[in-house]
């Protein structure tokens, strides 16, 4: 598979708050592939400037190449591999709707198995996760892959809930961290790992939820009504997050700062390249980037 750069269109960015009023970016957004039907789980590699990342309903996990500008397909089948992201050793690790489990892929290729039960029971559909600073993985199990077969592989749940789980780094179970969402989806830490931020699908939510101890509290929710997926921060602590009309950018306190429009409903963004000033995007079917003046955190 080669997939050049097919094309780019404007860039349609609305700065919404005197707080941004210095950003800057390129006049317009990149398409690096556009043939996914669903496409999610973007991680980007600084060592190998490639970006991974799922298209979810057809099995397959893509690779972009940044510097040889071109997607070819990493794995397929996949597994129905979700959203992913690299521990501070370097390592991918990756949520899979069809195994229901989180898996860590070493550096000698092997595979070892993060998570694949609670108390028992199977996972629902592991679908974001991120790795703390001490090691621990914390990800989200909605039910998005076992409700239907485009995603993974119908099922009942056998736990009965969505949860948000934690499996941490000196432990061998995991641990059930919060259930107070219907459909936890995109989660990500604030700088000082103080507070997750987790969106909830079905009530169309973004949260913080404060960590005390390792023990999250009670959510309060920062925003709502943006049709949220995955969430990525930069190192100004800001929220950039997908969303139903493309990328948003928030405050801490839930104000919305940026918005950046997009033809296609975005599931997930990271940011990558050489400064880590690139915005990865991964709207439906396909693989956009916006090179910007902020750095990911």
């Amino acid at each position: 598979m080669n997939a050049p750069v097919l094309a780019s269109i404007p860039a349609d960015v609305v700065v919404k708050d005197a707080r941004m009023s210095g950003f800057g970016h390129d006049p317009r957004v990149r398409v690096h592939f556009d043939s996914g039907r669903w496409l999610e789980g973007p991680a980007y590699s600084a060592q190998s400037r490639t970006l991974i990342f799922s298209d979810i309903p057809s099995d397959r996990t893509l690779r972009y190449d940044e510097v040889a500008d071109r997607v070819d397909v990493f794995e397929e089948p996949a597994r129905f591999a979700n959203g992913r992201t690299f521990d501070g050793c370097g390592r991918l690790v990756t949520c899979l709707h069809g195994e229901r489990s989180v898996v860590r892929r070493e550096h000698d290729g092997s595979e070892t198995l993060v998570a694949g039960a609670y108390q028992g029971r199977r996972l629902n559909s592991p679908n974001d996760v991120v790795v703390s600073r001490d090691g621990s993985v914390w990800f989200t199990d909605p039910t998005f892959g076992i409700l239907t077969d485009y995603e993974g592989h119908r099922s009942p749940s056998a736990i009965g809930a969505s949860l948000v789980f934690v499996r941490r780094a000196d432990e061998q179970d995991v641990r059930a961290a919060s259930a107070a969402f219907e459909q936890p989806n995109g989660l990500a830490f604030s700088l000082d790992e103080r507070i997750l931020y987790v969106v909830d699908s079905a009530k169309n939510t973004l949260s913080a939820v404060p960590l005390v101890d390792g023990v999250l509290g009670e959510p309060s929710v920062i925003a709502s009504g943006y049709g949220f997926d995955g969430i990525r921060l930069d190192r100004e602590g800001r929220i950039w997050a997908g969303t139903r009309d493309g990328v948003s950018c928030f405050a801490p306190d839930g104000t919305e700062l940026v918005s950046i429009g997009l033809p296609e409903k975005a599931a997930n963004l990271t940011f990558g390249g050489i400064r880590r000033n690139t915005l990865y995007i991964t709207a439906t079917t396909s693989l956009y980037s916006l090179r910007v003046s902020i750095v990911g955190a």
